[in-house]
């Protein structure tokens, strides 16, 4: 008589990690060590100004001086704390919303502005940035970060690749090769799923049914957990610790996070979602939050935040001002396409510099 003999083949879970509440409220023993009030107040501004840079990108957008924006407004912890917790050399592969990352990874103000007016020059990433250029299609970008972390560890360089990606692009092919290789490889690849609730009308449960997208991971055999995405404390110990183990395999932090505002300026999110919802999340507000706990410590006070707010102002207009006396060259179309101009390119762009095309000139 054959034997049945049943066992557990494979188990797994995913944690959750939360260093500061909805009230400001600490746990200290998940509080990072390198974390004095210097550096905690460098958080908040970054954040501040994330946020007043959305504010301004938007109304630049309404009076017709930009084209279709992806705001940013609350999810600003979950990019200012991962952005924060990379080292001078690690690399970053946004999406198309992760203004917040570029402000802080030190991308100059103006070339922002200028990506948001349409013009090449505003995707053409400084090398010192250490940044890709924003990537729209969704999850396309994670193949190709897959690949610049894994030549990272065949360089031997010791950075890791920072990579984002939405709720959304979790249910993307691109997403799960991207994972599989990486963990395949053991590639220095941190996965950011900035989880904001919502791809364009689609809500998160309709997604997927697992009960997270951090377990996804768990299918490519790499480490997967859940955060605090408008914890920026949370995301930035999350994001560090990753970084640190990166040299052993990738790993996939899910932040928990909201989409406050539209999902680009043609959307109109009223039509899918009700207010009881927005207001629900506005009261986990991530600046909010990091506010409550500065204060409550002594670190910042209003007076403080008035006066960053009117330098950031000041910051912020005079890069529009830039940016909008920018004289673009159509050259650039030609430009910035690979890492070198192939001579099918070159031959484009002397056929186009003969002919004068953009000025009107013979056909």
């Amino acid at each position: 008589m054959a034997v049945c003999l049943k066992s557990e083949a494979f188990e797994a879970k995913v944690e959750y990690l939360q260093v500061m509440d909805e009230n400001g409220k600490i746990d200290p023993s998940q509080m990072p060590a390198d974390l004095d009030d210097k550096k905690l107040v460098e958080m908040y501004k970054n954040m501040l100004f994330a946020r007043q840079y959305d504010a301004k990108q938007l109304s630049l957008q309404r009076q017709g001086r930009a084209v279709t924006y992806a705001p940013l407004l609350g999810e600003e912890a979950t990019q200012i704390g991962s952005a924060m917790a990379m080292r001078k050399d690690d690399i970053f592969v946004p999406a198309f919303r992760q203004h917040g990352v570029f402000i802080t990874r030190g991308l100059p103000l103006d070339i922002l502005f200028l990506y948001w007016r349409g013009f090449e020059e505003g995707n053409a990433i400084p090398k010192e940035v250490r940044g890709y250029a924003n990537m729209v299609p969704v999850a396309t970008q994670m193949p190709h970060a897959t690949g610049a972390a894994y030549a990272q560890k065949y360089k031997g360089t010791g950075a890791a690749v920072v990579a984002y990606v939405g709720d959304g692009g979790t249910s993307e092919g691109d997403f799960y090769e991207a994972i599989n290789f990486a963990g395949v490889w053991k590639a220095p690849l941190v996965v950011i799923i900035e989880n904001n609730q919502w791809a364009i009308s689609i809500p998160r449960k309709n997604q997927t049914a697992a009960q997270t997208l951090a377990q996804k991971a768990v299918g490519a055999g790499i480490r997967g957990l859940q955060v605090d995405g408008n914890d920026v404390i949370a995301v930035y110990k999350a994001t560090k610790e990753a970084i640190e183990n990166s040299a052993l395999g990738p790993t996939v932090i899910e932040c928990i996070t909201y989409r406050m505002g539209m999902h680009t300026t043609a959307d109109d999110p009223t039509k899918y979602r009700n207010d009881e919802e927005v207001q629900y999340w506005q009261k986990r507000d991530p600046l909010l939050r990091m506010k409550t706990y500065l204060m409550g410590k002594g670190a910042w006070t209003n007076d403080m935040e008035n006066k960053v707010s009117e330098e950031n102002s000041k910051i912020i207009d005079a890069a529009v001002e830039k940016a909008e006396k920018f004289s673009p060259d159509p050259s650039a179309m030609f430009q910035h396409v690979y890492s070198f101009m192939p001579d099918i390119l070159k031959n484009e762009l002397d056929d186009a510099s003969a002919s004068n095309f953009w000025q009107g000139g013979n056909e």
